[in-house]
């Protein structure tokens, strides 16, 4: 028996009882596919197999800010998470509560091989939140949202946050040196949770911060060609061929 085995014959009863309601319930996700935070809750469906109903909120028009939205987060972001009674927003929250529901099932994207183990994922986690979304998310922003919108990019910022970015990259390089992935040397939520941000950023100048760096290059290319990610990427498959008439 493997760790990861003893880990959920340990599970209590409730969480085995949980995955498997769900493995034939499914789950509803109201957001958008082309929403960086619904990209991500999307990636650990399909790195764990599951079934879900899509729920569009039409964002150019500012349905998330309006009832009945607002019943379901009353901070009016998307994605919103429905598992039977239990609704859930922000994302990072949402992905590690199927990544521990599911544990035993797909792609292993939480380490539980130890508390320290589990410390290292968690700072990490915390690392892509605090240091590597703020900018990345405002990169996206001013190159990627904004002219769709028709509003024009202001350089200024990108200067700024493609400053800040560098210096976290710089960080990320060494840490790959020492480790196929960034928490440990297997595909975790960590490294998924980048990878939104990351996608859109690879089709704007700022992909040469990335490319520039050899451990960061080799990382971002193989977390990026992961089936999953393609699938979450992939609005027909993901989210309109889903979608209940």
């Amino acid at each position: 028996m493997d760790c990861l085995q003893m880990v959920f014959k340990l599970l209590p009863n409730w969480k085995r009882e949980a995955e498997v309601k769900k493995l034939v319930a499914g789950y509803k996700v109201h957001g958008d596919p082309f929403s960086t935070n619904t990209r991500r809750v999307l990636a650990v469906l399909h790195e764990k197999g599951l079934s879900y109903e899509p729920i569009t909120v039409k964002l150019q028009t500012d349905e998330h800010k309006r009832e009945p939205f607002l019943s379901l987060n009353p901070f009016g972001q998307v994605p919103v998470f429905e598992d039977g009674n239990v609704k859930l927003y922000e994302s990072r929250a949402i992905t590690q509560y199927i990544a521990y529901v599911h544990s035993s099932r797909g792609t292993q994207l939480l380490n539980l091989r130890s508390h320290e183990t589990m410390a290292t994922l968690t700072m990490w986690m915390e690392i892509e939140a605090h240091q590597f979304d703020p900018p990345a998310s405002k990169l996206t922003w001013e190159q990627v949202i904004k002219p769709i919108y028709g509003l024009e990019t202001d350089q200024t910022i990108v200067k700024e946050n493609e400053a800040i970015l560098e210096k976290v990259l710089n960080v990320y390089e060494k840490r790959l040196e020492e480790s196929r992935f960034l928490a440990c040397n297997s595909f975790t939520l960590v490294d998924l949770h980048h990878l939104p941000n990351i996608q859109y950023l690879l089709g704007t100048p700022t992909k040469i911060l990335f490319e520039k760096r050899t451990k960061v290059r080799k990382w971002v290319d193989e977390i990026t060609s992961r089936e999953a990610w393609k699938m979450a990427c992939d609005q027909e498959k993901s989210w309109s061929n889903k979608q209940r008439n």
